[in-house]
């Protein structure tokens, strides 16, 4: 575990094992340790890094810089820092629309990403009321906010510690991270969907309450050679609420992502 200072914020991440490299974002909120049940799996035959992006988790919490595009140049400079060869991103939530923004932008640098439960252009579909109610109840109750909206986060029958986990999580993180839910509530990747030229994969909960599953399968159709992988029983918190079936899905989807070494051998 470490700190590493990106674009002036000090940044918490922690890695284990070794291999290609695996990076882990954690949804609005919350914290590298959402990824805990797949690490000790992952890093068996990858170096698996979690990082806490800027507002969150034990990472710093600037005034500034909180939006889509604020959080992926910190994610494409931690790669640098790191020095990590072609990464994998996964993205859990926003974070989804964090990868598909770093494999846009910088596609040499990406070996692939994978959207998990992610909205991509969903909040962008005339739901500005709900929104700005969103935003508004934040400022004014947020603990009582996040505690009513939290449990749609997981599938039905998941207890009640967990939620409470993950409502601390979201309060023990800086309050500028809610310009992010105005920042993606216009956020639509479609028009660009198709320029994107690294491997993707759509990793969905079948049961997920926040996004629906026409979305992954939207975005999916739109990128040559992407697809979209329903796991059952899962909420949109999958990697939490269907923990091993969603470790089985991810491998599945890394091991169809071709390695640097891979497309060099193919194009030779």
């Amino acid at each position: 575990m470490g700190f590493v200072t990106v674009n002036g914020v000090r940044l918490f991440y922690e890695e284990a094992g070794g291999g290609r490299p695996l990076v882990l974002l954690h949804g609005w909120g919350t914290s590298g340790r959402v990824w805990g049940a797949q690490v000790p799996d992952l890093a068996r035959d990858h170096h698996v890094i979690t990082l806490d992006w800027r507002g969150c988790g034990r990472s710093e919490r600037p005034a500034t810089g909180n939006t889509i595009s604020g959080v992926v140049r910190d994610i494409l400079g931690f790669i640098d820092a790191l020095d990590l060869p072609a990464p994998v991103l996964v993205g859990s939530s926003i974070a989804g629309a964090f990868v598909i923004e770093a494999a846009h932008t910088e596609p040499d640098r990406i070996g692939g990403i994978v959207p998990v439960g992610a909205g991509v252009h969903y909040f962008s579909q005339g739901k500005d009321e709900q929104m700005s109610g969103l935003l508004a109840g934040l400022r004014t109750d947020r603990a009582g906010t996040l505690a009513a909206i939290v449990p749609n986060w997981f599938r039905p029958g998941t207890g009640a510690a967990l939620h409470d986990w993950t409502v601390h999580q979201i309060l023990d993180s800086g309050v500028f991270i809610d310009e992010l839910i105005s920042d993606q509530a216009h956020y639509d990747p479609r028009p660009y969907l198709g320029e994107l030229r690294v491997p993707v994969t759509f990793l969905h909960g079948a049961l997920d309450a926040e996004i629906p599953r026409e979305i992954p399968e939207e975005c999916a159709a739109l990128i040559p050679g992407a697809e979209a992988v329903f796991i059952d029983g899962a909420g949109h918190m999958a990697q939490q609420d269907r923990p091993d079936d969603f470790t089985r899905a991810l491998r599945a989807a890394v091991r169809r992502m071709s390695t640097p070494a891979d497309v060099s051998r193919a194009s030779a």
